[in-house]
């Protein structure tokens, strides 16, 4: 028993390294994207408008979800306890909201790339900034929606889960 508690102990420990690493990192490359994106006039404005999208999100990232499980995984170093419902919550819904921006932004994306090619000399007429806009915003409301109803259930499996264990004798 022993042995299992310190290799899951050594296991968290390399979670919160290689967090913190790729926190860092987001945040540091995709604050150089985000310039990048900005300063670049060749790029079509639909498509900046997309990419600065998915960068933004992804900076959130960086930003948000991996100091916050760093933060959750040091609390259960320290503590050794269950943690608060509430805490759940607010970590799942800030996963699963920048899990949707990303996912959504890269299948605009790839769905933008698409109609470029596909379509050749009638792409600059029919995908301006203003739809592009539209669909970002469209997508943005999904993302919303998606992230309350699936921020909610993952939670409350996670909230069963520890319960069903605390019954069982498990911690």
């Amino acid at each position: 028993m022993k042995q299992a508690e310190e290799s899951f102990y050594s296991s968290f420990i390399a979670n919160v390294v290689l967090n913190a690493f790729s926190s860092y990192t987001a945040i540091m490359l995709n604050s150089v994207t985000i310039y990048a994106i900005r300063r670049t006039s060749s790029l079509p404005k639909p498509l900046k408008t997309l990419l600065l999208s998915v960068a933004v999100a992804d900076l959130g990232v960086g930003l948000l979800v991996q100091p916050f499980i760093i933060a959750l995984l040091i609390k259960l170093l320290q503590q050794n306890t269950t943690l608060p419902y509430s805490t759940l919550t607010a970590f799942s819904f800030f996963q699963c909201l920048f899990f949707y921006a990303s996912f959504f932004g890269v299948v605009v994306i790839i769905t933008d790339r698409y109609l470029s090619i596909h379509l050749h000399l009638r792409y600059q007429e029919l995908v301006t900034h203003k739809r592009a806009v539209a669909v970002a915003v469209i997508f943005k409301c999904m993302q919303v929606k998606l992230t309350l109803r699936s921020g909610s259930n993952a939670v409350l499996h996670m909230s069963r889960t520890k319960s069903h264990n605390r019954t069982l004798g498990r911690t």
